[in-house]
């Protein structure tokens, strides 16, 4: 099997939010990919054979043409890890057309349906790139994760086939990794800039009483209430600078000497 390369022909698809095209399925229905919600897989594949069918040396050697079905059935058998990692639906796509792709979801037991671009609507729309065999336009294979219609991740090449889904589960667990490592941090930040906002108060205690006795209580609930997080409004600062600031400003801190 000849190995793909990648020549940029897919760089352009990050990003790119999907066209209000509606596509036929495997189960008779049209799935408009540009509505749906949540996180969608679709692996575009040139095209399984059929049964019996004999494979002509011109298709094997075609750099990354053979797999389609070995990469069909790694989805198929991790379907249920998909939906685990937060994946709403998974689709394959083709440019079959779709009686072909019926017999193939139910030959190989998937649990997913499979759209038919035999128009070329998708794929002229996205501008993704094809191979021309024997009279025939069929897409090379590509995997793309798209986030409320929206493109976010593509897989270009993808080789070996039978690895395309794992290749996807493996991203999707880097990056709940990645969110975790942010939100920890984030509540490290939260609670060291607690604490040390707690700390200056403590012994700026004096300093607070006097500028409640001149400014009204206010400033002393906003010292309490600057080491517990708020919600509902995003804050220009942090609370820790406004209360630097507060004790910096010329006005905060009476120029005579108090005892």
């Amino acid at each position: 099997m000849s190995l793909p390369t990648d020549d940029g022909a897919c760089d352009h698809l990050k990003g790119m939010k999907m066209p209000p095209l509606s596509l036929p399925a495997t189960n008779d229905s049209l799935v408009k990919i540009s509505s749906l919600q949540g996180l969608v897989v679709i692996f575009c594949y040139p095209r399984t054979g059929a049964p019996n069918e004999t494979i002509p040396d011109s298709w094997n050697s075609i750099p990354g043409a053979r797999g389609c079905t070995p990469q069909a059935c790694s989805f198929r058998d991790l379907s249920r890890q998909f939906l685990t990692a937060g994946v709403n639906k998974i689709f394959g796509l083709s440019t079959q057309d779709t009686p072909y792709q019926q017999e193939v979801k139910t030959r190989l037991n998937l649990p997913f349906e499979l759209l038919s671009d035999e128009k070329l609507d998708f794929v002229e729309a996205l501008k993704l790139p094809t191979i021309d065999w024997e009279g025939k336009k069929l897409t090379k294979r590509i995997t793309l994760a798209i986030a409320d219609g929206k493109i976010v991740k593509i897989w270009y090449p993808v080789f070996p086939p039978d690895q395309s889904a794992q290749q996807v589960l493996d991203w999707l667990a880097e990056e709940q990794t990645t969110e975790q490592k942010f939100v920890g941090n984030r509540q490290i930040i939260d609670a060291i800039n607690g604490m040390v906002l707690k700390a200056f108060a403590s012994q700026q205690g004096d300093t607070v009483n006097i500028l409640e006795a001149m400014h009204g209580p206010c400033v002393k609930q906003f010292i309490t209430s600057s080491t517990t997080p708020r919600r509902g409004r995003r804050q220009q600062r942090g609370t820790g600078d406004r209360a630097r600031s507060l004790f910096r400003s010329s006005d905060a801190v009476p120029s005579t000497n108090v005892t």
